[in-house]
């Protein structure tokens, strides 16, 4: 259907909207109109969805802006529905995700062999004995991305089921997952909403998968290995540590005082050789794994999951943080070198926001709250050095 007349089009608007002025626009520009003025009420979530209904007879859909300090609609034309997606692709890759997990758990008896097909073989054979560790990280990643996708469907954006990444022969077996937004969201509690329920469903996973497979692991003295390494420490991980075992853990072979603690939470060095540490049972890696997803999605950039907290909070200013947040992975790099390649993605893909149809309507005080809590969170689950070497230096 075509669009109408101006006419129609402002007595639409003058429905929720103080017009001060209009200018008519072009649709191979990406707008028909452009208003300035001031909504009718401070409830700009429901004046938007007044006129988004109204608008529907003639495939168009509005956006509301603030530009200058001022408020502004654009009425736009309507995004074709995008074509359906392909499961099959999915399914796929959750198969092969779950493979790699298992062979990444396994537990092979006896001593592996040097050469690489060797290995390869041993790995294969004991993969079974890899469920533990595969049952309880597939659940708390897939717990994680279904938070998002159904949080997406209750509010009626568009989004795919999660797409697992794979990665054979690595430490956990895969790369975690994501899901793709096909739709835009209304506005930034909608966002907010999407971009939270991953965190929050996969912490209500990890915490319990955790403090279980704490209960199953054992005490042990850190010795130096080549091939060994310690799991980095979060607030949470270490308060996790305390409540099981209660103590602070690794503790160094003589007592330390504060300086040494903060020295070693935030370097990794010096490795407390000669002291004790809790083993980990493969259970209680895929909580620790658990935790560790969770912090690297609520960095707060971009389209990452915390980007979409501290976006929907603070709007248009969250960007002014990007410049710092690269700086602090450059200098965390200099302890674990895995944060240089974290921030080359960052600023390749954390300048980025998803920004709402409607960017008018802010968070309400509930909202607010939830999303600095999440922020809060971020520091406790955050890991400066998730991985520490224990080769002697």
């Amino acid at each position: 259907m075509s669009i109408p007349e101006i006419e129609t089009l402002n007595d639409l608007v003058a429905r929720v909207f103080r017009i001060e002025d209009v200018t008519s626009g072009d649709p191979q520009k990406g707008f028909f109109a452009r208003y300035r003025g001031q909504l009718l009420s401070d409830d700009s979530a429901s004046l938007y969805d007044l006129l988004a209904d109204s608008l529907i007879p003639y495939n168009a859909i509005p956006l509301f802006r603030i530009e200058d300090g001022r408020q502004v609609i654009y009425l736009t034309p309507k995004p074709l529905e995008p074509k359906k997606d392909n499961i099959s692709t999915n399914i796929i890759l959750f198969v092969l995700t779950v493979f790699c997990v298992m062979l990444a758990g396994a537990q092979p008896e006896g001593p592996m062999p040097n050469d690489i097909a060797g290995q390869m073989l041993t790995l294969g054979r004991s993969i079974f004995t890899g469920w533990p560790f595969a049952l309880s990280l597939m659940g708390i990643l897939v717990t994680h991305e279904l938070g998002h996708y159904f949080m997406s469907r209750h509010h009626k954006t568009r989004a795919t089921l999660p797409y697992f990444i794979p990665l054979p022969f690595s430490l956990l077996g895969t790369m975690g997952a994501a899901i793709i937004m096909r739709g835009t969201p209304k506005n930034k509690r909608v966002l907010f909403d999407i971009g939270v329920a991953g965190p929050i469903a996969g912490l209500v996973v990890a915490i319990p998968v955790l403090l279980y497979g704490l209960s199953l692991s054992t005490l042990g003295t850190i010795i130096p290995d080549p091939n060994g390494f310690l799991e980095g420490n979060s607030l949470i991980y270490l308060f996790a540590k305390y409540v099981t075992f209660g103590q602070l853990l690794p503790s160094p072979l003589m007592p330390q005082g504060i300086l040494y603690w903060l020295q070693y939470f935030f370097t990794g060095h010096p490795v407390p050789f000669g002291g004790t540490d809790v083993f980990i049972s493969p259970v209680a890696f895929a909580g620790w794994a658990g935790l560790l997803v969770t912090a690297l999605n609520l960095i707060p950039a971009g389209t990452l999951d915390g980007g979409h907290v501290v976006y929907a909070l603070f709007g248009s200013k969250a960007k002014k943080a990007f410049p710092f947040i690269i700086a602090i992975l450059v200098v965390l790099g200099f302890s674990w070198n895995g944060w240089w390649l974290w921030a080359v993605i960052l600023f390749w893909l954390g300048r980025v926001h998803a920004e709402p149809l409607d960017q008018i309507t802010t968070l309400d005080p509930t909202r607010r709250l939830i999303a600095f809590a999440m922020i809060i969170v971020f520091v406790l689950v955050f890991m400066p050095v998730p991985f520490m070497t224990l080769a002697l230096r």
